[in-house]
């Protein structure tokens, strides 16, 4: 199996879980592929973020939805369609749990994979 982020950048955000505030999240775009199937995910995570260094993930506070599944291989214009919607993806992902990212407030430089 072979899984990459096509896509991923932290950014400040809000979320409070089990009384943790948290103020970041990482947001990714996640490709698996596995005996001629591909997969796209997109994926949210949310972690305290105390201070300027701390980029401690952690995965209790995690969102993630299937965004895409069929047999076949990276395709760069379908991660460029997913990529165009992903923002609205997320914030629909997470709206329920009253958690946002803050779009604007990037805190690293997206990398891309």
């Amino acid at each position: 199996m072979a899984e990459i982020n096509v896509y991923e950048q932290y950014f400040e955000a809000e979320h409070v879980l089990n009384d943790v505030p948290r103020r970041a999240a990482l947001v990714m775009l996640i490709s698996t592929s596995e005996e001629g199937r591909i997969k796209y995910e997109a994926a949210a995570t949310f972690f305290p973020h105390r201070d300027e260094e701390d980029y401690a993930v952690s995965y209790d506070d995690y969102f993630s939805s299937v965004l895409y599944e069929a047999k076949g291989r990276r395709s760069k214009k379908r991660e460029k369609a997913l990529l165009e919607a992903f923002r609205e993806t997320v914030d629909g992902m997470i709206k329920e749990a009253g958690a946002s990212v803050f779009w604007d407030r990037p805190l690293r430089d997206a990398r891309m994979g």
